[in-house]
């Protein structure tokens, strides 16, 4: 069955009337400007801007306002989830007309307000666009360009030719897969800094962690090469696995530290998609994870082979449940100590991908950085005021304050207590387009019967 386009009806007064005034009421704000809680206030939003904040006795509710009443709620900023992945057309021909903003919409739904897709196409840019005129209800999308791998790159001056292109079709962004040649590597690293474009992605094997550093990439995504650098592992040494999996015991730890003030050092951040690798290597049962509740919002063919990858991983001859673990703990410190640092850590858990659904895996990435040791504040963070960092619009993105775009999410718990809490979603704003949990229930209910 293909899915038919949801209805937008919804929305049309709050995409269309940029002026429309919602008021937040009694609620508890948690600004994320540094860890605290500010009690009974009121938010003020006048079409995408934040207004007016302060305790609850002393603003006054502006005439036909939208009320929202948040006694016992709670005001964060928007999540992003920095390494998303938004369907290619050839996707829509496979699973429907509509599914790329269908998956937009299950990030928007989970607090989600900015992602960063991570394999560009042309029509990522017309989404971007439609995006950011309010024509399609959906996150703040920054997009890169088509991958540079070892088959679309493979040489110099090819590397340098779609450098230039993408710069100029407008992409944000370059996104490196694994494959590139060292000389490769070196021509796309110097035509970018000279255009001004930034590049970011995974590690290829050809240039190695120390490299990447010194490139100083925009952002090292799956911690791509620190469990390599820290076995000493190089190429022809032999098979090092999934992200180094297979080294997980040979590494010395003693240098965790020491890579993460060179990480910080160099200006590079890292976005860990600790989900994706929790989900892939752990020994749950793929049918299990196949069942979870967040699966309906996906085709059910996209379920079938989420289940069958997994099952192929934990039939591999090198695979056992120990291993997995010591893999999922190291990268933990690595984690840990990237932050203690002062390295830039962003949230991004790598959806849609195996056992990742969009947007109801960014929280399961957030549990699983307090559980690596950052305090709920400080993972909070990565998905909040240091995605604002990472792109240098901390002037208006990134916490609750007055003048600040009004991405917003109200929680029903104070995930400060609980990161956990951050799945309590009472609504979410995208940009000041206010939508109450019943809507998003409804909207998803639709997605959910789309493919069944």
């Amino acid at each position: 069955m293909r899915w038919t386009l949801i209805p937008l009806a919804l929305l049309t007064a709050s995409l269309g009337a940029q002026e429309r005034v919602v008021v937040f009421t009694n609620v508890s704000v948690i600004p994320m400007d540094r860890e605290r809680v500010l009690d009974d206030q009121t938010v003020v939003v006048r079409g995408d801007r934040i207004v007016e904040i302060g305790p609850a006795a002393t603003i006054r509710t502006p005439a036909n306002a939208v009320r929202v009443d948040g006694r016992g709620k709670y005001l964060i900023p928007g999540l992003g989830e920095m390494h998303a992945h938004v369907p290619v057309p050839q996707a829509e021909q496979q699973l429907g007309a509509g599914y790329a903003e269908r998956v937009v919409f299950l990030f928007l739904a989970n607090g989600v307000t900015t992602i960063r897709g991570m394999l560009g196409h042309p029509a990522h840019l017309v989404l971007r666009d439609r995006l950011r005129r309010h024509e399609l209800l959906g996150p703040m999308l920054y997009t890169s360009g088509p991958s540079f791998n070892g088959t679309s790159a493979p040489d110099p001056e090819t590397a340098r030719r779609m450098v230039l292109e993408q710069q100029a079709a407008g992409y944000d962004f370059l996104k490196i897969h694994p494959g590139l040649s060292r000389e490769t590597f070196d021509m796309l690293a110097r035509t970018a800094d000279s255009v001004g474009i930034r590049f970011a992605g995974h590690v290829p094997v050809a240039v190695g962690l120390d490299r990447a550093l010194a490139a100083r990439y925009a952002s090292i995504d799956h911690l791509d090469g620190y469990v390599e650098r820290l076995a000493g592992w190089s190429p022809g040494a032999g098979p090092e696995g999934f992200f180094g999996f297979l080294l997980a015991d040979r590494v010395d730890t003693a240098r965790i530290a020491e890579l993460a003030r060179r990480t910080r050092d160099a200006g590079v951040w890292n976005v860990p998609t600790q989900a994706l690798m929790d989900g892939f290597v752990s020994d749950e049962d793929p049918a299990m994870l196949g069942r979870r509740p967040q699966m309906r919002y996906l085709p059910a063919s996209v379920v079938t082979q989420w289940v069958q990858a997994k099952r192929n991983a934990l039939a591999e001859s090198s695979y056992n449940a120990a291993r997995a673990q010591r893999f999922i703990t190291l990268r933990g410190r690595l984690i840990k100590a990237l932050h203690d640092a002062g390295a830039g850590l962003v949230l991004g858990s790598d959806a849609p991908q195996v056992m990742n659904v969009p947007g109801f895996s960014v929280h399961r990435e957030l549990q699983l950085y307090v559980a690596a040791g950052l305090t709920p504040y400080e993972a909070l963070a990565t998905g909040t005021r240091n995605v604002a960092a990472y792109f240098g619009t901390a002037n208006s993105t990134g916490t609750v304050e007055r003048g600040k775009v009004a991405d917003l999410v109200l929680l029903d718990a104070n995930p400060l207590a609980d990161i956990a809490n951050t799945t309590q979603i009472a609504g979410v704003m995208a940009r000041g387009a206010w939508v109450p949990r019943a809507e998003l229930d409804r909207r998803l209910a639709e997605i959910a019967a789309a493919d069944r």
